[in-house]
């Protein structure tokens, strides 16, 4: 298989590690891994205090598939399959997709969502979120591109980068147009439990459409990239037969410590989740402050889901050449839209983390000495 370069990833090779401030993280507020394994209910620490460092199942730990089975109504831990989150979907998508097949995606979007799909030779057509109209996805426009030999439609809610979110009516009327046509979903959940204001979210999708698989998390919401985690949950137990017997090419099975913490984790998830979600509405707060000071310079639609906003610049012909000139003279670093290969207006600002108020300022100094 031949790919192209990731570029938002390289993008953050070059400046994540070196770079004194990050403006764009798409994670929330991470923790050490004492502060996790310390949360170990009294069932869960013998896990960690013995843990052998041998081989694991390829599904996944048996209680770690239960506690993320436990996230979705109506499915069962043999529903799942446990990977880090890109391998997901380089599983799902080898497992599903052949040449020639027709696949949609949301976009702008995480680049692997559409890449993996070109590079087993589908045709991919983008379902562009609409700015004028809060990012919001138009199904009119949806039902247009699809054809014939539409294999997969890819959606991301709350999405990355824009923090648009969609309600359950919405993904209600999306199964019904796939079911009549046979389509399947990928529906990447990875900041399902970062909704800001809707007290019902919508359901996840692969317990209300038979043909879709939801890819989900702890990178994200939990702020645990480092356990490399992830999963993937389908009604479909063939498909999911099929994916864990292409692991045996990737990965073959997970680590060990990071299957352990992943329980403690999602033991803990309401503490986890309550400290993010107080932190990210706090950051709002600060967010919205920015943007009036500077609503001469950029124009944003508020988000109303993820750790993730992305504004539009409205003062410079190039979003990539101000992030440029930023990250040289402030060590802020700041994503441009051409990483999502979305343009050159946009940026992606990251609110999930603790410093976000210190980095802004500093952001924000800069704007108003040079715009």
């Amino acid at each position: 298989m031949k790919i192209p370069v990731f570029d938002l990833e390289r993008y953050f090779a070059k400046y994540e590690f070196s770079t004194k401030y990050l403006l764009s993280c798409s994670d929330c507020q991470t923790m050490s891994m004492h502060e996790l394994a310390a949360m170990a209910s009294e069932a869960a620490r013998p896990l960690w205090d013995g843990l052998e460092l041998g081989y694991t199942e390829t599904m996944g730990h048996p209680l770690l598939r239960q506690a993320i089975a436990d996230l979705y109504l109506g499915l069962a831990a043999d529903n799942t399959l446990v990977a880090a989150p890109e391998e997901g979907v380089f599983l799902f998508m080898n497992t599903l997709l052949k040449a020639g097949d027709h696949v949609v995606c949301i976009s702008p979007a995480y680049q692997s969502l559409h890449e993996v799909a070109r590079a087993i030779g589908c045709e991919v057509s983008d379902w562009v979120l609409d700015e004028q109209n809060g990012w919001a996805p138009d199904l009119a426009d949806l039902e247009k591109l699809l054809r014939p030999e539409t294999r997969l439609v890819v959606i991301n809610f709350p999405h990355n980068p824009s923090g648009a979110v969609v309600s359950q009516d919405f993904l209600d009327s999306l199964y019904a147009l796939l079911d009549a046509r046979g389509i399947y979903l990928l529906s990447d959940e990875m900041y399902r439990f970062l909704y800001h204001d809707q007290a019902q979210p919508p359901n996840p999708a692969c317990g209300d459409y038979h043909r879709a698989v939801t890819l989900g998390g702890l990178s994200k919401a939990f702020g645990l990239p480092g356990l490399r985690l992830g999963w993937l949950a389908t009604q479909d137990m063939d498909l999911l037969e099929e994916m864990s017997r292409f692991k045996d090419y990737t990965t073959i099975c997970h680590s060990a410590p990071s299957e352990i913490l992943g329980i403690i984790a999602l033991e803990n998830r309401e503490a986890i989740l309550d400290r993010q979600t107080r932190l990210i509405r706090k950051n709002l707060e600060v967010l919205e402050a920015f943007l009036k000071e500077h609503d001469a310079r950029i124009r944003c639609v508020l988000p109303k889901g993820g750790s993730m906003c992305f504004p539009r610049l409205t003062f410079t012909d190039s979003a990539q050449a101000f992030c440029e000139n930023l990250v040289r003279d402030t060590g802020v670093m700041l994503v441009p839209s051409t990483m999502f290969r979305f343009g050159d207006h946009h940026v992606r600002i990251g609110i999930g983390r603790r410093d976000f108020p210190k980095v802004l300022e500093v952001f924000s100094s800069y704007l108003a000495a040079v715009v």
